[in-house]
């Protein structure tokens, strides 16, 4: 073997390091020939990799091989840097014929720092997520990873979705694509298939290898770091739906409830929640700043907003039907059944969660569910048609308001077989702690599609298995008040941290996040990122500074 000596330049990170880069001569029979290139070459050989068969054997999970369909360089605009780099978008073969392929695409940049970046996806999946993005929660005035030259990739999570794009369930109908999307096998499958293609393009294999997604991608942040905790060296999962059939019942649930005549909160009553629960909390943390940071000391009792009689009379109350929908949204969910996952309950959102109508209310959009469903009742009421559709009764024709998640009858076996799929529920990180993984955990308070109860639920977990310290070894919590799903819509707090500068130093130095700042990107407000279970407590000084914060318990 042969030693190269590279200089690995990151942006903000100075002075750059020399680091040596240990170049395989010849090559492995997973790999094949390796490719005419310098050892640790940074110039990726492009035009050669179009056409390139992907061998099965390259690949640890079955498929039929891969094939890359088109490699190009372009150039393009990334965090404001002028980033050349290796288009190469490439297809793998499913075992069942009748399973649609998995799409992938991987940017390889001129320049490459020998790192590569992986992205979770969003949603039931379908499409391949831009490569070009930041981390979720990235700070805009910070390069991407591209910008940031590293090798990034993203597959559709083996199926391609029609018009309803993330919420096109229809591939559950297949066997191997529900496992591809719910088990996660497409995420194994991608890294494989880039791992190989990255290795041909440089003629060297990558020295640190990173996953960043929210939501699903949260989740699939989650599934690789139980399932394969060797593939990846360091992990950012935000807002993760790690629970997915948990939280499923729980909105099957939900949308029984606001189905129900005269129960669904509308718009204007909405708003009167989201405003009655920050006139009775806001201010609980030491500030009045429309964030209300300290969600377990804000107790409020809607029912102080009923109705006279409880009939509805209007904007201005809630009726009893309403009052009910928001109690039960807010109120944690449990099934009289055990399921295979061993799952028991779902924990239910704040009542803050997205309440002013800039983003609906659990994602419950503008009007009730209703069959057959209407796009405008939200993404959860679509996401539970889409799924008992397509995953539980395979019947595209079937009214969704007819299955009873407390009651699920004919349906139970079938629940309990898909949750084994849908609920990645492992917390035992300790195969990757051991080596040498570490992994980053955000949520905001006030998320309205995934809720931030759950993954404190997951946090707790983890430590109860693992060992406070030994969890504090590898792995950080941040739960973000005024934050909710995704900085959609106008949040109270539009959080913002360069995630990845912190991650890259604990990976690359043995540095943990000291301290860590987000910034709300509109105005340029900043918060201290609390280790969960602190919250940021106002002390004096400008409300608008985080050093005017202490973490409190």
């Amino acid at each position: 073997m042969s030693r190269v000596l590279r200089v690995r330049e990151r942006s903000g990170r100075i002075p750059a390091r020399l680091i040596v880069v240990t170049a395989l001569v010849g090559a492995s029979a997973i790999l094949g020939p390796a490719p005419t290139v310098a050892a640790g070459s940074a110039v990726p050989r492009c035009t050669e990799l179009a056409g390139t068969q992907i061998p099965a054997s390259a690949i640890t999970l079955p498929t039929r091989g891969g094939r890359v369909e088109s490699a190009a360089l372009v150039t393009q605009v990334v965090s404001g840097r002028t980033v050349e780099y290796c288009n190469v978008r490439a297809a793998l073969a499913p075992i069942d014929p009748s399973a649609p392929d998995i799409r992938l695409r991987i940017g390889m940049p001129v320049g490459w720092n020998h790192d590569t970046m992986m992205f979770g996806g969003g949603g039931y999946n379908g499409t391949v997520p831009d490569i070009a993005q930041n981390v979720p929660f990235g700070r805009p005035d910070q390069p991407a990873p591209l910008a940031r030259a590293y090798a990034t990739y993203a597959s559709d999570s083996g199926h391609q979705a029609g018009p309803t794009g993330p919420l096109d369930g229809s591939f559950g109908v297949n066997d191997e694509a529900l496992r591809n999307f719910s088990a996660g096998d497409a995420l194994k499958k991608t890294h494989d298939a880039a791992t190989y293609l990255v290795r041909r393009g440089y003629g060297t294999k990558a020295r640190h290898a990173y996953f960043a997604g929210g939501s699903t991608g949260g989740r699939e942040a989650l599934v690789v770091a139980q399932r394969w905790p060797h593939a990846f060296d360091g992990i950012i999962s935000a807002y993760p739906a790690w629970n997915n059939m948990a939280e499923i019942l729980y909105l099957g649930y939900l949308v029984q409830v606001m189905s129900r005549p005269g129960a669904y909160p509308g718009p204007d009553k909405q708003t009167l929640l989201y405003n009655s629960v920050m006139a009775a909390c806001d201010g609980r943390d030491g500030v009045e700043d429309n964030i209300i940071s300290n969600e377990s000391g804000c107790h409020f009792d809607p029912r102080v907003l009923r109705c006279p009689d409880g009939a509805d009379a209007g904007p201005t109350c809630l009726s009893d039907p309403q009052l009910a929908s928001v109690v039960a949204a807010s109120t944690p969910f449990g099934w009289p059944y055990r399921i295979a996952s061993g799952e028991r309950h779902y924990p239910g959102f704040p009542f803050l969660s997205g309440a002013d109508m800039r983003t609906p209310y659990l994602g419950f959009g503008t009007t009730p569910p209703a069959n057959p469903m209407p796009a405008t009742s939200g993404f959860g009421p679509q996401y539970w048609d889409q799924w008992v559709k397509y995953f539980l009764t395979r019947d595209p024709g079937y009214n969704s308001l007819d299955v009873d998640p407390r009651r699920p009858g004919e349906w139970l076996s079938r629940i309990s077989y898909l949750s084994t799929i849908q609920d990645r529920n492992n917390a035992d990180l300790r195969p990757f702690a051991r080596s040498g993984g570490r992994l980053l955990l955000l949520h905001g308070a006030a998320d309205e599609l995934v809720s931030h109860r759950s993954t404190s639920d997951y946090y707790r977990r983890v430590l109860d298995t693992v060992g406070s310290r030994q969890t504090h070894e590898f792995m950080r919590y941040y739960l973000v008040p005024g934050a909710n799903h995704a900085n959609f819509g106008a949040p109270a707090f539009a959080a913002n941290w360069d995630s990845l500068s912190a991650l890259e130093r604990w990976v690359d130095d043995g540095r943990p996040p000291v301290k860590p700042v987000a910034v709300d990107s509109r105005n340029g407000r900043t918060r201290p990122l609390c280790e969960y279970p602190r919250w940021p407590k106002y002390r004096s000084g400008d409300p608008d500074n985080a050093q005017s914060f202490v973490c409190s318990l």
